[in-house]
């Protein structure tokens, strides 16, 4: 890699998922699903702070007291400082402002130290290359997580702009496009297109209404992934899940895609949560993008839906009309061809 930070070096490969900021004013509710239903490990930071591990990092989740009951930031692990400073570089040079985290901030993530800079959909993007690990012993119900090199999961954004979302991430992070999904849901024609910075499949999902540009869902991000070891952790979560009554949306299935067998489970915040196993892993070498017809190869059935969620779905959607998505134009408008 080329180390000097002059935009043109590239980063694809030195990123990863590394965190979640949630906002809730819903704890006792966040740390039922976290540890009873998905099986995570669980620290109590004070009365307004909590977080969820996954591994031997510190931090995974960082969930905040407040309103918004959605996720609030996105932190990612980079490898080494001349990519870090490559991807301060290009923010720099978009005219972006770009804001060093305070040591407190840094220690509640679990991380020496970060940058923050403004994201998509009002999500903060947040960056650090030395995550801190913790000695206490993981305490939790699943057997374990994947994280390492593919980092912790992905994220899945709804959005009226998807082309220039695909050139945020690009632009930030040499972004690629791995595939495209064409699906229709309740008589809605979907485009999914996912992304990836790594060797994951993909560490972003977005989401996109064909014809009329409407954003159905309320929350920031659609739903969260994280990648279970085994397909026992999915299908004893699963049972955790429904036994502890939370809310399912989608049952079990196998995506077209990149193959994940996984489930959907709703969040106390409203978005969705995926527990997945044995999802794909690219091979630069032999990688061609194509557009898969269709989400799942089976399963993945909606799960206790009524009209009162498809009405609300509409609402939201009739207020994005009103509401323009900020997609941060200095860094989203070089401009990616679309597909």
């Amino acid at each position: 890699m080329n180390t000097a930070a002059t935009g043109t070096a590239t980063v694809f490969g030195a990123v990863h998922l590394g965190y979640i900021v949630i906002e809730t004013n819903r704890f006792a509710d966040w740390r039922r699903f976290g540890t009873d239903a998905i099986g995570m490990h669980h620290d109590s930071v004070s009365r307004d702070l909590m977080r969820f591990r996954l591994d031997g990092q510190e931090c995974r989740f960082l969930l905040r007291r407040g309103p918004a009951e959605d996720v609030v930031a996105t932190g990612w692990h980079i490898d080494d400082h001349a990519s870090f400073e490559e991807i301060e570089a290009r923010i720099r040079a978009h005219n972006v402002p770009v804001v060093r985290g305070s040591d407190e901030e840094a220690a509640l993530r679990g991380v020496e130290r970060l940058l923050r800079f403004p994201g998509p959909k009002g999500i903060t993007q947040e960056i650090y290359t030395t995550p801190l690990t913790s000695p206490e012993p993981l305490r939790m119900l699943a057997s374990g997580f994947v994280t390492g090199d593919s980092g912790m999961g992905h994220i899945a954004l709804t959005s009226t702009k998807p082309t220039q979302i695909r050139g945020y991430f690009n632009t930030v992070f040499d972004a690629r496009l791995t595939d495209c999904i064409d699906e229709t849901i309740s008589g809605v024609k979907l485009k999914i297109r996912f992304l990836r910075v790594n060797e994951r499949h993909h560490s972003i999902a977005v989401a996109a209404t064909r014809g009329l540009p409407i954003d159905p869902i309320r929350t920031r991000v659609q739903h969260l992934n994280i990648q279970a070891a085994t397909l026992d952790d999915v299908a004893q979560s699963y049972q955790r899940v429904h036994e502890l009554g939370f809310d399912m949306a989608l049952s079990v299935g196998r995506h077209t895609n990149d193959k994940e067998l996984s489930y959907y489970a709703l969040t106390p915040s409203g978005f969705e949560w995926e527990v997945g196993w044995n999802p794909i892993v690219i091979d630069e070498t032999t990688w061609e993008p194509t557009t898969h017809q269709g989400i799942s190869v089976w399963g993945h059935l909606p799960v206790g839906r009524t009209i009162v969620d498809k009405l609300a779905q509409f609402r939201a959607g009739a207020r994005s009309l009103a509401h323009p998505e900020n997609t941060v134009p200095d860094l989203s408008g070089a401009g990616i061809a679309d597909r």
